[in-house]
């Protein structure tokens, strides 16, 4: 069942990526810090570091992100009892679609903020519904960009993101952003379906190895702070900025 499941996203986001336009590609082919090339099945064509971009998923994958068996397939409970937060803590969920992670960190720092912060109007439209319903004081949606999650400067605890990183359309300069919201012992939690499994049943663009993760992270200032193997399908990857 659980391959199954896996299985089914996978097709759903090579579904959404296919009818998709091409808005991640910049204009500019002759960038610097991008590569070109045609573009695979789950694919946008552009090339960081190596890897291809894989396509993001829209709202209407909403349903899968709250399904019923999450947490038994990824353990949702243990990656929130470990991390790195207190009660007071803020902290940025970048690429927060409808909230799953979102709201219930905001019940571990009642004290402090969460920014759920997205791209999409439809995931900001359910963001802010579910915002209404689950009456949460301490969250703010936040309207980014590709490029700018525009969090305030020096604010952020931890800025966590959940089988997002990899959907990134420019990591460079979102990674220069999230470096300058966060405050100075800040730190980044990446999760990121493990590609060193072959068992784990993830269209490969939507997979990242540690190694590819560290080389991405290090070219934008930052380094590996702990890495851990506890979730089944996931990495827990932390990273603090290099000083």
């Amino acid at each position: 069942m659980k391959n199954y499941t896996l299985l089914a996203l996978s097709l759903l986001i090579s579904q959404i990526g296919c009818t998709q336009t091409n808005k991640q590609k910049t204009k500019n082919q002759t960038d610097t810090i991008y590569k070109y090339r045609t573009p695979s099945r789950d694919g946008t064509g552009k090339i960081y570091q190596g890897r291809e971009i894989s396509y993001v998923m829209d709202a209407s994958g909403a349903s899968w992100l709250e399904r019923n068996n999450r947490n038994e397939e990824e353990n949702t409970t243990l990656a929130m009892d470990k991390l790195p937060i207190n009660n007071k803590s803020v902290v940025a969920d970048i690429g927060a679609g409808s909230g799953y992670y979102s709201f219930k960190i905001a019940q571990k720092v009642k004290e402090g903020k969460v920014y759920a912060v997205e791209i999409q109007d439809d995931f900001i439209t359910l963001l802010k519904k579910n915002q209404q319903e689950k009456v949460f004081k301490n969250v703010e949606v936040i309207k980014g960009t590709e490029q700018n999650p525009n969090l305030p400067a020096n604010s952020i605890d931890l800025a966590i993101m959940v089988d997002v990183y990899h959907e990134l359309a420019y990591p460079q300069e979102m990674l220069s952003a999230l470096a300058k919201a966060l405050k100075a012992n800040g730190k980044i939690l990446l999760l990121e379906y493990r590609e060193e499994d072959p068992e784990i049943a993830i269209k490969p663009l939507h997979k990242m190895s540690v190694k590819q993760v560290n080389k991405e992270m290090e070219a934008n200032g930052f380094k590996l702070y702990k890495r851990e193997e506890f979730l089944p399908i996931q990495h827990f990857l932390v990273y603090e900025k290099i000083r």
